[in-house]
C-alpha cells in the first residue's frame, strides 16, 4: 500500500492527550485550596468599582455570601439567577452558589422583558440577583412589569402569577434596594447570622457531577436553550485551558468579556482561580479604552476576547500610548479570527503566546485550543488540537460516518466536558447528544494529518450557489486583505435563479475610500468568480450578541428587506 493510499484511508478522529489529569473536585474545593496556597495573591481587581481582594479576602467574602444564601433557605439544586454586567458581586456569587450546590442561572445582560421572563420561567428560578440596569434597559422596571406583585411584597416573600417559583430578589446597586427586594448587604448580614458549620454540612453533601450552572445559548438560532453544566465540566475545562496557556499564580488576566457567558465564567474566572492568578475586570461591559488602560496599568500578562474586541482595541486612537509589554498570552475565541488581526495582536500587543480556542456552551465550553508554542501559522489558520481527555471526530452529517483526513464535515465531541443536557428540554438534549455520548456541534470543520482542526463555518452558514458550496469564512479571510477593510462578515441571501448569492457586510477602516466597485475589482482574479460578493453593504457595526458573536441570521433578515428579496426567500422555503 502506498503512502498516499494510507493517508486516504485515515479518518478524522482525534483523542486529545496530555499530562494534566482530571480532577474530581467541586468548585468550592478548588477555591479553598487556592486560597490556602496563595492567600496574599490578588484574586480580584474590579477597576470600575475600585475593589481589590486578595485570595484570603475573596474566600471570606464568598463564604459569607454562601452562608447568606443558606440563611435565605436556598437548597441544593435550587436555581439562582443573576442579571448583571461584570461586577465584584457577580464573581462572588459564581463561587458562593457553587459552595452551597445551588445552580447559577446566567442571564444575558442584553435581555429585555420577553427574554427575561422566558429564562426565569424556563429555569424555574427561585432567586434573582440584579443591578439597576444596562444601557437603555431599566432592570428594576422590567422585573416589575413581569411581576407587578413585587410592589406589595416583602423581601423574600414574592408571589408572582407569571413566575410562581420566584421568591427572592437581591439588588446589587449602590443605592437603597427597591421595594420587595433584599440588598446585597442584607445578604451578607444574613450570612453573619449563620454558623460556618452549616455551610460545611452543605458542602459535604455535594458531588462533582452535580449540576451547578445553566448557561443559555446565545440565541443566534431560535429560542435559547439552557445548557446545564456540572462542577466536573467547569473545573476540568478551566484546568486544561489554563494548562494550555501555561498559566501560573504569577499571571494577571484582563477580562473584558461578560461573565454571563462561559468565556467569562470558565475560560477567565475559573481558569484564574485554578491557577491562583489574578482576575482584572476593566469595566462593567466591554470598553476598548478601559481594557487597554487596565492591561497596561495592572501589568496584565493575559488578555481575553472575541476577535471584534481585539479589532476595536487595536483600532483605538489612543492605542499607541499604552505599555502592553507585560502581555504574554490569552485566548481569542467566540468566532473565527481573521489572520491579519491575529498577526497584529502578536506583534503590536506583544501577545506572542496568544492562543485560539474553539468550543460551544454545551461543551463547557472549549473543545480544541492551540498551544503557546504552536507556530504562528497554526495559530492563525487552525483552532488547535483536541484538549486532553477530549475525543473529536468529523462526520458526514448525512451518513454519520467519519470522513477522511482533510475532508469537511460536522465536528462532534465526547468526554468529560459535554453538558448534562438542556434544562427541562429532553428532546433538545437527545438531538444534541447522541446515544453514544457524542455532542453534535452543528459546526463544519476539517482535521489535518497532525490533528489540527480548521472551522469552516456552521452548517447553516454554508452558502449554496448554483450547486456550489461556498464557505463564508474563506471569503471573509480574503476580504480582510483588501485595503481599507476593517472588518467583514459574509452571508448568503436568497436568489431566484441560483438559490443563493454571496453578500458581504463591510466595516471600513476610518477614512477609507471604499466602494463596492473597488472591492469587486480587488476580488476579480484573486478568488473564484462565483465567490465574489454580488451584494456589498457598508456598515458601522454588525448585529451582535452581548458576547460579541455576530448574528448572521439578523444580517440576512435585514438584507432580504433592504434588497427586496422576499419572493426569492419564499421560494427557498416553499
Amino acid at each position: 500500500m502506498t503512502d498516499g493510499q494510507t493517508k486516504a484511508r485515515r479518518l478524522s478522529y482525534s483523542h486529545g492527550t496530555g499530562s494534566t489529569p482530571l480532577l474530581g473536585s467541586c468548585i468550592g474545593q478548588v477555591l479553598d485550596e487556592t486560597a490556602a496556597a496563595y492567600p496574599d495573591n490578588e484574586a480580584l481587581v474590579v477597576r470600575h468599582q475600585k475593589k481589590r481582594y486578595t485570595y484570603r479576602q475573596f474566600h471570606e467574602e464568598v463564604e459569607l455570601a454562601a452562608r447568606g444564601f443558606l440563611r435565605l433557605g436556598i437548597r441544593k439544586g435550587d436555581r439562582v439567577g443573576i442579571w448583571a454586567t461584570n461586577c465584584a458581586e457577580w464573581v462572588v456569587t459564581q463561587f458562593a452558589t457553587a459552595k452551597i450546590g445551588a445552580i447559577l442561572v446566567s442571564i444575558n445582560p442584553a435581555n429585555r422583558t420577553f427574554e427575561l421572563e422566558y429564562a426565569l420561567r424556563q429555569s424555574e428560578c427561585q432567586s434573582l440577583l440584579l443591578i439597576r440596569g444596562f444601557r437603555d434597559c431599566d432592570y428594576v422596571a422590567t422585573v416589575s412589569s413581569v411581576c407587578p406583585e413585587l410592589a406589595g411584597s416583602h423581601p423574600g416573600a414574592l408571589r408572582a402569577e407569571k413566575l410562581p417559583h420566584l421568591k427572592n430578589l437581591i439588588f446589587l446597586g449602590g443605592e437603597t434596594a427597591p421595594r420587595g427586594m433584599f440588598h446585597w448587604q442584607d445578604l451578607l448580614a444574613l450570612g453573619r447570622e449563620l454558623p460556618t458549620e452549616e455551610l460545611r454540612k452543605r458542602e459535604a453533601a455535594l458531588e462533582a457531577d452535580d449540576a451547578i450552572n445553566i448557561q443559555y445559548t446565545s440565541g443566534t438560532t431560535g429560542m435559547p436553550k439552557g445548557a446545564t453544566l456540572s462542577h466536573h465540566n467547569m473545573v476540568n475545562n478551566a484546568r486544561l485551558i489554563a494548562a494550555s496557556m501555561k498559566f501560573t499564580s504569577r499571571d494577571r488576566m484582563c477580562i473584558p468579556v461578560p461573565f454571563y457567558h462561559c468565556f467569562g465564567m470558565v475560560l477567565s474566572n475559573m481558569a484564574c482561580v485554578i491557577a491562583g492568578a489574578t482576575m482584572v475586570i476593566p469595566a462593567a461591559y466591554f470598553d476598548a479604552l478601559e481594557t487597554l488602560r487596565a492591561a497596561s496599568e495592572e501589568k496584565c500578562t493575559a488578555l481575553q476576547g472575541v476577535p471584534t474586541m481585539f479589532i476595536e482595541e487595536l483600532g483605538h486612537p489612543e492605542f499607541g500610548r499604552f505599555d502592553l509589554r507585560h502581555l504574554r498570552t490569552g485566548i481569542m475565541a467566540g468566532s473565527p479570527c481573521p489572520i491579519e488581526v491575529m498577526k497584529r495582536v502578536v506583534n503590536l500587543m506583544h501577545c506572542s503566546e496568544m492562543t485560539i480556542a474553539y468550543g460551544l456552551t454545551e461543551a463547557s465550553p472549549v473543545i480544541t485550543q492551540t498551544k503557546t508554542d504552536d507556530p504562528l501559522e497554526l495559530r492563525v489558520t487552525t483552532v488547535g488540537k483536541a484538549l486532553p481527555h477530549t475525543e473529536v471526530k468529523i462526520i458526514n452529517p448525512a451518513t454519520g460516518k467519519i470522513v477522511p483526513i482533510g475532508a469537511t464535515g460536522e465536528l462532534c465531541a465526547r468526554g468529560y466536558m459535554v453538558m448534562k443536557g438542556y434544562y427541562n428540554n429532553p428532546e433538545a438534549s437527545r438531538q444534541a447528544i447522541d446515544a453514544d455520548g457524542w455532542l453534535h456541534t452543528g459546526d463544519l470543520a476539517a482535521m489535518d494529518e497532525n490533528g489540527y482542526f480548521r472551522i469552516t463555518g456552521r452548517g447553516k452558514d454554508v452558502i449554496i450557489r448554483g450547486g456550489e458550496n461556498i464557505y463564508p469564512r474563506e471569503i471573509e479571510e480574503f476580504l480582510h486583505t483588501c485595503p481599507g477593510v476593517g472588518s467583514v462578515q459574509v452571508i448568503g441571501v436568497p436568489d431566484a435563479v441560483y438559490g443563493e448569492q454571496v453578500m458581504a457586510w463591510v466595516k471600513p477602516l476610518p477614512d477609507a475610500k471604499l466602494t463596492p466597485e473597488a472591492i469587486t475589482q480587488f476580488s476579480e482574479g484573486r478568488i473564484a468568480k462565483y465567490k465574489i460578493p454580488k451584494y456589498i453593504k457598508f456598515v458601522d457595526s454588525f448585529p451582535m450578541t452581548v458576547t460579541g458573536k455576530v448574528q448572521k441570521f439578523k444580517m440576512r433578515e435585514i438584507s432580504i428587506q433592504e434588497l427586496s428579496l422576499q419572493d426569492a426567500a419564499r421560494t427557498q422555503t416553499a
